[in-house]
């Protein structure tokens, strides 16, 4: 008789469950997608449409991406979409995918350096919810799918160069407790970054300046503080009466260098190489350098008459009133800082539009302020560039081969002056 009641119980229970899911209105999912997505989903959404109701419980049309559709991209109304998300739910659901989607648009409203941000989206998150009670909740990352998001989030800040305070110390230890795992990356990154904010010898301005001569000066400054005596010019090709190019030119050259120029062979010829680049921070700036080619036995003359003062395998130690050894480099030449094996660096520079016609007015301009050598030295360009279209970008649009990207093409013309 039980066993009969249970059977009517049960069957009666399937029955219910079938005619409630009958009549339940369709539920609309939310997932903060892109672009791309919400458009599938709009296709989707007309073809259910189209098909009737039985395409309807298929495809689920999600709700739009805030941050996408916004037609103003500015930190108001990023904080404001933030503030709305938050007052719109009290249990403030489906927060993982706003947060990752804030995150993915910050570059576009151009907060992604900012701090106060940050603490909005951790805002966020529910507090005292995702904290864990013992042990093995702490260690086996309690609410995983929320301490990931923000570990991410702290990432982010860190790739972009944002340092926490102490006040999302406290916003993290209020969300996730003091054995949440995003407060480990926190007091980790706390430790580091302090560290590293400050160790750079070349400090820059925050923000850099946008404008490309006082970032190409910043550079330029940064490559001659290998000898503290180089001297930093700015140029104007207008100077130059058969300039095709009006541009600006910064150029890095030390006395010592103009010392190397004057001492050169006149048989020999030099280059001007690159186009190299260079960071400053994250900015890029092309820069060329003139240089001719190393003297192997020249050099290795001076390397055998100088003594490398930092070996300690050859310590002379005076022992029972002998005198102590005398020092080899006292006299004579000594190897410069410019003297490398690859060649001797006599200049280096950056124009604003990095053509030849550029380069051809430094070689110029250098020579009328006193460098007078390079009138009687040929001046060869060498160029090298892995991409053709960055031979393209100096030389100018032109008929040049089709090279794969692993390979090099170094092309050496001789200066055009008379």
């Amino acid at each position: 008789m039980i066993r009969k009641l249970h059977c009517i119980l049960r069957l009666n229970s399937t029955i219910t469950q079938s005619i409630y899911r009958q009549r339940a209105p369709t539920v609309h999912c939310r997932n903060y997608a892109t672009d791309e997505a919400n458009a599938n989903h709009k296709n989707d959404s007309s073809n259910t449409k189209r098909g009737g109701a039985a395409g309807s419980s298929k495809n689920l049309p999600s709700i739009r991406n805030p941050f996408a559709a916004a037609h103003e991209k500015t930190k108001n109304s990023y904080l404001t979409m933030v503030e709305i998300f938050e007052e719109r739910d009290v249990h403030r659901r489906n927060h993982v995918e706003f947060i990752y989607a804030a995150l993915k648009h910050m570059p576009d409203f151009g907060v992604e350096h900012d701090l106060e941000v940050y603490k909005a989206l951790i805002n966020v998150m529910p507090k005292g919810k995702f904290i864990p009670t013992n042990l093995f909740q702490a260690e086996f990352m309690h609410y995983p799918k929320q301490q990931q998001c923000i570990i991410d989030l702290l990432e982010q800040m860190e790739d972009y160069g944002v340092m926490p305070d102490y006040e999302m110390e406290a916003m993290l230890l209020n969300v996730f407790g003091n054995k949440g795992h995003p407060l480990r990356k926190y007091w980790r990154m706390m430790y580091w970054m302090p560290k590293f904010k400050n160790l750079s010898p070349w400090p820059l301005p925050d923000p850099v300046p946008d404008d490309t001569l006082e970032i190409a000066k910043l550079a330029v400054e940064r490559m001659c503080t290998v000898d503290l005596r180089s001297k930093i010019d700015v140029f104007e090709t207008s100077e130059i009466k058969d300039s095709l190019d009006d541009t600006w030119i910064v150029s890095g050259m030390s006395p010592e260098q103009s010392k190397l120029l004057r001492e050169h062979s006149r048989q020999k010829a030099l280059y001007i190489e690159g186009p190299f680049n260079i960071w400053i921070r994250n900015r890029r700036i092309n820069y060329f350098t003139l240089r001719a080619d190393a003297d192997p036995e020249f050099l290795a003359q001076l390397d055998k008459a100088q003594v490398d003062e930092d070996d300690v395998t050859q310590i002379g130690v005076p022992l029972f009133g002998r005198a102590p050894p005398r020092r080899h480099n006292q006299l004579g030449k000594v190897r410069s800082v410019h003297q490398q094996d690859d060649g001797t660096i006599f200049a280096i520079c950056a124009t604003g539009t990095s053509t030849k016609d550029s380069l051809l007015s430094w070689i110029r301009l250098l020579e009328a302020h006193g460098n007078a050598s390079l009138g009687e030295i040929p001046v060869l360009f060498r160029f090298t560039s892995t991409v053709p279209a960055k031979a393209e970008q100096i030389e100018g649009p032109s008929n040049l081969p089709a090279h794969s990207s692993d390979t090099s093409s170094n092309k050496e013309q001789p200066d055009s002056r008379p």
